[in-house]
């Protein structure tokens, strides 16, 4: 899932934070609880679970990501 996003347009980087959890530390658990994640990958968009269990195509991703950054 991680490839995924790093592998978007630059324009798209640049308008993005990115920031990965461990699910192997309190803290990535902690993090997976909080979104209410019931399955890995997920991507979650200003703290809204919008993927999960999948990793979504390219153009979805970007438009999802273009839809909460308005």
């Amino acid at each position: 899932m991680a490839e995924a996003v790093k592998v978007l347009p630059p324009e798209i980087q640049d308008i993005i934070e990115v920031r990965e959890w461990d699910m192997r530390t309190r803290e990535g658990i902690k993090r997976f609880m909080e979104l209410k994640a019931r399955s890995l990958p997920s991507i979650a968009l200003n703290n809204e679970l919008v993927f999960e269990a999948e990793i979504p195509l390219q153009e979805d991703l970007i438009a999802a990501i273009k839809e909460r950054h308005k």
